[in-house]
């Protein structure tokens, strides 16, 4: 599970194999082998000893703004990669299998994106009409892209933003128009959110990006080489790729948060228009989305925790690079 401290002023320390978590009176204990990673966000605090514990224990320390956004990780000195790993990367991420693995990924998101559309009808099919409009129109875009030719990412890139941008579209306003009249929102709204639909995702997103990136460290693999995200200084580009397929996950869970209506507008604070969750909010939210990630599911045969997917999938990642001869 991914620990979160976001509340102000409060304070992780460790004691007999236990993260204790103060905020004011309240203190709650974690068994370390419990954790996976820890958020820290602004005016939280953590002690060496539980640094270091969490180091030990290969557990990652994240610090992260108040959006859920990723500023900076500690990570266990057992972590590393080696040569055959990383240059074999570099010839990957230019070569047009590279190109096919981003393609693979994005056809994969928008199959998953139109599953959860399918799970949206209502029981008098009033909208039956709408989700199949959208489903119809995100398998167009995802034949088109798998029908591209390319050798290299530069010949099809501009395409593949104007597909999936499009998919997107059709994805965000079908889920829209399916969520009770207080989460509606306009559109994709990342950073600043505009409305509270978006200031949820956006901070699930930002817990996503953390687990990605750490399953791609703990692989050995560079997060900031990228294939298709390739163009942005100094950000962790490859997670961007690696994250679509996985992006529904977090989807689902705000979904389904709105469809439940058990996040309210007291749950966020609204400045010159911006919604950012408020310590009440993120704490039903990152319950959820723990309590998502931990449950078991079997993919591709394989019976396991979503966090642990997400793992098993880097360490493939890994594998395919430490193998990868480009003709």
């Amino acid at each position: 599970m991914q620990l979160v401290i976001n509340k102000r002023g409060a304070k992780i320390s460790v004691e007999e194999g236990l993260f204790k978590i103060r905020a004011g009176d309240a203190l709650q204990k974690v068994p370390v082998t419990r954790v996976s990673a820890i958020m820290l966000q602004k005016s939280a605090s953590i002690t060496t000893d539980a640094i270091l514990q969490a180091v030990e224990n290969e557990i990652d320390i994240i610090f992260a703004h108040r959006t859920g956004q990723v500023w900076g990780r500690v990570w266990s000195h057992k972590y590393g990669s080696i040569s055959t790993i990383r240059k074999n990367q570099v010839s990957f991420s230019r070569s047009k299998d590279g190109v096919k693995w981003v393609i693979d990924n994005l056809a994969r998101k928008m199959d998953n994106q139109i599953a959860l559309l399918l799970t949206l009808g209502r029981p008098d099919r009033a909208t039956d009409q709408k989700i199949q409009q959208a489903t119809a129109k995100i398998n167009a875009g995802k034949q088109k892209m798998l029908a591209l030719t390319y050798t290299t990412m530069l010949d099809v890139a501009q395409k593949l933003r104007s597909y999936e941008g499009a998919c997107a579209k059709w994805y965000f306003n079908t889920i829209s128009m399916h969520l009770p009249e207080p989460y509606r929102f306009a559109g994709r709204s990342q950073h600043p959110a505009f409305d509270m639909f978006n200031a949820l995702l956006n901070y699930a997103y930002g817990m996503l990006y953390g687990q990605v990136e750490a399953a791609l460290i703990k692989a050995g693999v560079d997060p900031y080489l990228g294939i298709f995200h390739r163009d942005e200084y100094n950000r962790p580009v490859l997670v961007y790729d690696f994250i679509e397929r996985f992006r529904m996950w977090a989807d689902y869970v705000v979904v389904h948060l709105c469809m439940q209506q058990i996040v309210f507008i007291e749950f966020f604070e609204v400045e010159n228009q911006v919604y950012y969750l408020n310590h009440h909010g993120k704490r039903i939210l990152i319950q959820s989305f723990n309590d998502y990630f931990e449950e078991v599911i079997e993919l591709h045969g394989q019976p396991r925790s979503r966090a642990r997917h997400i793992v098993g999938q880097a360490q493939q990642l890994a594998a395919k690079l430490k193998s990868y001869h480009h003709d």
